[in-house]
């Protein structure tokens, strides 16, 4: 096309649209379709007439109960001390949730021989690959909590009548506020009391409460009741009229109005003192309550700020004053930033988006339950009937009313592991056990390890199934070697950061050493250990002097190079030298959110690596930007297939139900592996309702990705890692007879390098130096408690550092006895090799165990088979990295002169054409120039023209020496995560258009950036210069996000920006030309200050990035700015 013809060029943004009349030949924007709606009817009005408000009510300043009514209210509605002193009185303490650490290691609730919550058999869904999920704390302005309550009307007969509701700024109400709901006359509201009757027996109660309960509200709603109120609340508890379960009362409801027309009739608010969790609202508000009164929460949190021991600890300054109402307060806050969490990880803006939409999947509910209260959730592996569950219901209700009931509550022990509590699969004996074995190397100690393993209570699903073989036994030297093996094994993505540089590299050299795969995590990787030592005396090396039990040919390099969506210590040269790259979509202990590694953990050695400041948090954004839908993942996985041809990419997902979908999806973007994690993954610190309730497990995980990609023909293409709670050779079979290739070790390859599992990984306290990493004074008593012997410690990280005991041999010796113990088993079932069971479901039987609980698990789904890959597991993991096919940077490095430049660092000057199909160009020429010469070392140059329109990418991955220019525009992802270099764009001298009133770059550009500099001549789209760390750039105009998690570099804009500048921004410099005055309120001042540029440093910095601007863009806008 005539490019002097266009006579405007924009984007079109998030929410925004354009309507083109043919007939007319009319082309309304974005303002003018909206206004033209808005304009028709007088919605502001009816809203402002109709629509009614709770005003806010004083919490109250005195408990209700008597502190011995408060406990025993606490016990029948399933409370323990874990609930009341981590969760509760956390949140009314510090208005944030608890976090924790080491992920979730206890029995899935229906497996568990303790009585669970009802809440606790649901797991949060998430967005992964899908859509995009949301950082709530720096993109909140486009969230909220409001819900409206009362009759809501047919949304296509537009008129007053469909205002006239209650709003709700949130919903979670305190008791004054509930009562004011309960007075308003228009709602008539009906409060329906939510107990079962079992003077005449258990067996039917539950079931008869629950029909009557749905009669009841059927009746209210058709008397004209638009709020029904669930109520547990009762002047005296009686032994025998236990509670319902608040969410089996409310979803039952919700879904007898749905089947009965009336929904949209009434709301639902539940009254109760079984929710004090951020999981337990959202699951309430997820099947259908509109607001929740957590009138038990409230006086508990009563209770404990006028206690003995907080008065004492607040007056000793061991603790923050809140006063009675702040403790409350801070409750509901804690509560509301949780379900903005939850919510952000489904990528949902708004909570009526939430209320009934049931985002959740069940674990250990049967179809009878499901179908009477949870129509439409998942649950793949049956599970508990309405008897079954009254029953649980009632073990919690009696302990209210025994004899010998406790004058305290109960440690369940569902947290913190503690003799006579739950059930934990990584605790001080296991620890214990293979310590012994890995550094005696001893056949009989392992041995004592496995059969302590064999002999836990039931733990994962897999505990259900055993192997079976029609086979007879062979010998086991015809099995295929354990060397063999180990090379199928992988350790868990854990940052430097995370974990100390000790554990880091010792983990990295025994993967190496078995011919295995240790992952880097988020964080980047020091280039001193890319190289093989060769200084080694008596287990020391001077070029990693903090490690023992080295040996000449160590490499302490990590096989895998994650790149999460953070970018941390990304760079070219990092993803040059990787043998897989990785691509973090989601993690097992918090999949779709972000994370922070706290200012007190990055030292100076990690801020290096990271490309920030030395104290300063690093924040890591949910998984958004380029790795949220799959169309940018498949672009993704292009660029890094782009710049390391060599490096296969994996794709790290966690399991939740439709993840075969997922994965066939991935699979088609070009991945060569993918991960499936499950929930019971470690973190170094995450908060305890993520770590409890999302994710599934990998069983189910690997068995729909498997299967999905058999019957799509897929399974060929792409080799399946699976990983979580990974601890011995059994497990390793059991995944293979599930369809996984190759088999990742966590946690337990953090026991092995010495961790004695004092889960306190997130206070920078390792009593045994494996997850600290700066120095400052702190106690440590765990050693003791743990059963250790303490000796004479010293205070100090570093010390606590100097106490690391593993060598890189005890991971070795590990690997090698998990993989005899896999030889072993395939002797016995007659196999000669693993390749020879993987997929083979028909080896698996169910175990006859039986469960404290119900005796009606389902294990169907895991057992069934759509038939075997044409290839052996072996083809498939030894087949050649998927390729790019032809690509233009293959053209410009087949030219001589180029190649020469290169390779003899000369200068040369090309011009090409450029194509929206030519992607990530320049990304493979700078993986060549990385390669060779790192990320600084090249000394030539490299001048290349480009004209046209380029696809995604464009100039990713640049280094030092590569000038680019594009005359013409550009797609998304421009300079993503160049290193240095300089990239230009500009239109096409003779436009139709004003060049800094439109837009010629995609969105997320300089994402990632290390380096560099970028002049674009015109607007840029979304979240430019994204999670930049020391890049450069001068624009015209940005969409929303600007700067978002910058950590260095400097960018100026000489136009309009978007909302939310310089959210989660913690380094780096922004100068903003505001003409119109309105820049101040788009800013995000959490973290940021403003001022005005009057330093003479500041002056000049930005004088000389505008001339340098102007010079190569021949901006007129940056022209008259100068002049």
């Amino acid at each position: 096309m005539d490019e002097s013809k266009v006579v405007m060029k924009g984007r079109l943004g998030p929410g925004m649209m354009i309507t083109v009349d043919l007939e007319t030949g009319q082309v309304l924007e974005n303002t003018e379709v909206k206004k033209n709606v808005a304009s028709a009817k007088p919605y502001g009005t009816w809203l402002q007439e109709s629509t009614r408000s709770i005003k806010p009510v004083n919490f109250q300043s005195s408990p209700v109960m008597d502190n011995e009514t408060i406990l025993r209210h606490q016990q029948a509605f399933g409370y323990s001390s874990e609930d009341v002193q981590m969760v509760i009185e956390t949140m009314a303490s510090q208005g944030k949730e608890p976090t924790f650490c080491m992920g979730d290691d206890i029995p899935l609730a229906v497996l568990s021989q303790k009585p669970h919550m009802l809440f606790d058999y649901f797991k949060q869904r998430f967005a992964q690959v899908t859509n995009p999920a949301i950082d709530p704390l720096r993109e909140g302005l486009v969230m909220s909590l409001e819900v409206n309550i009362g009759k809501r009307g047919n949304i296509l007969e537009v008129g007053p009548e469909n205002a006239d509701q209650v709003t709700l700024s949130s919903p979670v109400l305190n008791e004054g506020e509930l009562e004011s709901l309960l007075k308003d006359p228009k709602l008539k509201p009906k409060v329906l009391s939510t107990y079962f009757n079992i003077r005449k027996g258990l067996d039917g109660s539950l079931e008869n409460a629950i029909k009557a309960l749905c009669e009841e509200a059927d009746a209210a709603v058709r008397s004209g009741s638009q709020l029904l109120v669930l109520s547990d609340r009762s002047e005296a508890l009686e032994p025998t009229r236990p509670a319902v379960p608040i969410l089996l009362a409310v979803g039952a409801i919700h879904q007898h109005l749905i089947q009965n027309g009336l929904r949209m009739s009434a709301s639902i608010v539940a009254d109760t003192a079984q929710c004090f969790s951020t999981h337990q609202f959202a699951c309430l508000i997820g099947y259908g309550a509109s607001a929740i009164c957590p009138y038990l929460a409230l006086e508990t949190c009563r209770q404990w700020r006028l206690s003995n021991k907080t008065v004492n600890l607040m007056r000793n300054g061991k603790m923050p004053t809140v006063t009675i109402e702040q403790a409350q307060r801070n409750f509901i806050k804690a509560v509301k930033s949780g379900l903005l969490k939850i919510l952000s990880k489904m990528g949902i803006s708004l909570l009526s988006s939430y209320c009934g939409a049931q985002i959740f999947e069940i674990y250990g509910l049967g179809q009878e339950v499901v179908d009477l209260a949870f129509c439409g959730s998942v649950s793949k592996i049956g599970g508990l009937t309405l008897n079954e569950l009254g029953r649980e219901t009632l073990s919690f209700w009696v302990r209210a009313f025994s004899e010998d009931t406790a004058k305290r509550l109960e440690n369940f022990g569902f947290i913190q592991s503690r003799p006579g509590g739950e059930f934990h699969a990584n605790n001080p004996e296991m620890s214990k056990l293979l310590h012994k074995a890995i550094r005696e190397k001893s056949d009989n100690a392992y041995t004592i390890y496995q059969q302590h393993l064999a002999s836990r209570p039931v733990n994962v699903l897999r505990d259900l199934v055993e192997l079976k073989s029609e086979r007879t036994p062979i010998p086991i030297g015809k099995v295929e070697p354990a060397t063999s093996i180990v090379e199928r094994f992988c350790t868990g993505g854990m940052s430097l950061g995370a974990i100390s540089r000790e554990t880091h590299e010792a983990i990295a050299i025994a993967m190496n050493r078995i011919g295995g795969k240790s992952n880097s995590g988020e964080g980047g990787e020091d280039p001193i250990r890319w190289s093989p030592l060769t200084d080694v005396v008596d287990g020391y090396s001077s070029t990693l002097p903090h490690l023992k039990g080295l040996q000449n040919g160590d490499t302490a390099t990590s096989a895998i190079k994650q790149v999460a969506s953070g970018r941390f210590g990304v760079t070219p040269t990092f993803l040059v030298n990787a043998e897989q790259i990785e691509i973090k979509i989601a993690q097992g202990a918090k999949p779709g959110e972000g994370g922070q590694l706290p200012g007190k953990k990055v030292s100076a050695y990690i801020a290096r690596l990271r490309n920030s400041k030395p104290g300063v948090p690093l924040i890591s954004p949910p998984p958004h930007h380029d790795i949220y839908s799959i169309e940018d993942l498949a672009q993704l996985i292009f660029d890094l297939h782009q710049i390391n041809p060599k490096a296969k990419v994996s794709v790290k997902l966690v399991a939740e139900a439709g993840i075969g979908t997922v994965a066939s999806g991935v699979s088609k973007a070009n991945a060569d592996v993918i991960q499936i994690s499950g929930h019971d993954g470690g973190t170094g610190a995450s908060p305890i309702s993520s770590i409890k309730h999302a994710g599934g497990p990998w069983e189910l995980g690997l068995t729909e990705t498997h299967q999905t990609l058999i019957q799509n023909g897929l399974r060929e293409r792409v080799v399946l890692r699976v990983d979580g709670g990974f601890r011995s050779g059994l497990d390793v079979l059991l995944a293979a007879a599930m369809g996984a290739d190759e088999y990742g070790f966590g946690s337990v390859a953090m026991i092995a390098t010495g961790c004695v599992m004092a889960r306190i990984c997130h206070t920078n306290n390792c009593p045994v130096g494996v997850a600290s990493q700066v120095v400052t004074a702190e106690l440590i008593f765990l050693f003791v408690l743990l059963g250790y012997t303490l000796h004479s410690m010293l205070l100090q990280r570093e010390e606590l550092r100097a106490r690391f005991p593993g060598v890189p041999g005890d991971l070795v010796n590990y690997f090698l006895f998990v993989a005899e113990e896999v030889r072993a088993t395939l002797a016995q079932l007659g196999y000669e090799k693993l390749d020879d069971i993987i997929g083979r479901t028909d080896l698996l039987k169910p175990k006859h165990i039986s469960l404290v609980k119900t005796q009606h698990i389902d294990l169907a789904y895991l057992l069934m088979n759509a038939g075997l890959p044409k290839w052996s597991s072996s083809q498939i993991r030894s087949q050649d990295v998927h390729s790019n096919g032809p690509v233009l940077d293959e053209t410009i490095l087949a030219d001589p002169e180029v190649s020469d430049a290169i390779e003899n660092e000369k200068e040369v000057s090309k011009t090409y054409p450029i194509y929206n199909v030519d992607r990530a160009v320049c990304g493979r020429v700078a993986g060549v120039i990385a390669k060779k010469y790192g990320d600084t070392g090249f000394a030539g140059q490299l001048n290349i023209t480009f004209t046209g329109s380029a696809g995604q990418s464009f100039g990713c991955f640049l280094t030092p020496g590569m000038n680019v220019r594009l005359v013409g525009e550009a797609n998304d992802y421009v300079g993503k995560g160049m290193a240095g270099g300089e990239l230009v764009v500009v239109p096409v001298d003779d436009t139709g258009f004003v060049p800094e009133d439109a837009a010629i770059v995609g969105n997320t550009c300089l994402y990632g950036a290390t380096g560099g500099q970028v002049f674009v001549r015109g607007k840029t789209g979304e979240r430019f210069a994204v999670r930049n760390s020391l890049g450069q750039a001068v624009v015209e105009g940005t969409g929303d996000h600007c700067c978002e998690y910058m950590t260095g570099g400097c960018v100026v804009v000489l136009g309009k920006v978007g909302r939310n500048v310089a959210a989660g921004m913690t380094g780096g410099l922004a100068y903003m030309l505001d003409e119109d005055d309105t820049l101040v309120p788009k800013v995000n001042k959490e973290i940021v200050k403003m001022q005005r540029v009057n330093a003479p440093a500041g002056q000049m910095q930005l004088k000389g990035l505008i001339e340098a601007y102007v010079e190569k863009t021949g901006s007129t806008k940056g022209a008259k700015i100068l002049s």
